[in-house]
């Protein structure tokens, strides 16, 4: 079986580690699954209700587009002063008046150095998604720290260890989809 797999990054700064670390799932997915690291974060606009119509701004059509697409989404996200980064939870904010993630199988992982660091933002994502009804896959959601200096230059995880743990995040992920597709298709 073949799947898509949406890679969300809640950074915008350059460097990320982020964003390294859904560069390094993207590089380590499975034979037969398609990961894709969406890139429209900064383009966003800011969440208006009123502007949650259609036709709905391009961007947020892109946003939407992708996550109806993906059979599992993979979030990887700071935190900015005990919470979500402002640009993340916007993001979030424009899924809520969406159908698309409803169900979806979503994961993370928390890049931090320290287990109790990015506590609230995880904890604050983990309300978002509750909201929207997706489908938090427990077994994939992970603490992988990564530090700065592990990050090469193509913006990817240098270290063999770290990318291990990256690829059985992916992997807990895809068998999640392997078992939903095994049991009832309407459960997907």
């Amino acid at each position: 079986m073949s799947y898509r797999l949406l890679l969300l990054s809640g950074s915008l700064r350059a460097g990320s580690t982020n964003s390294a670390v859904l560069r390094t799932a993207a590089e380590v997915a499975p034979a037969g699954t398609t990961a894709v690291i969406f890139d429209g974060l900064a383009r966003l606009p800011h969440f208006n209700p009123d502007d949650d119509t259609d036709p709905l701004d391009p961007a947020v059509m892109q946003l939407r587009s992708a996550i109806g697409a993906a059979d599992a989404l993979l979030i990887s996200t700071p935190e900015y002063a005990g919470a979500l980064p402002g640009s993340f939870k916007n993001l979030l904010d424009w899924v809520v008046g969406g159908v698309e993630i409803s169900h979806k199988p979503t994961a993370w992982i928390n890049v931090s150095s320290s287990s109790t660091r990015a506590a609230g933002a995880h904890a604050e994502l983990r309300t978002v998604l509750g909201y929207v009804d997706a489908d938090v896959v427990e077994a994939a959601c992970a603490h992988i720290p990564v530090g700065h200096g592990v990050v090469g230059p193509d913006g990817s995880i240098t270290d063999p260890a770290i990318g291990v743990q990256v690829a059985a995040t992916v992997r807990a992920l895809v068998d999640h989809l392997g078992a939903v597709d095994e049991g009832d298709p309407a459960d997907r």
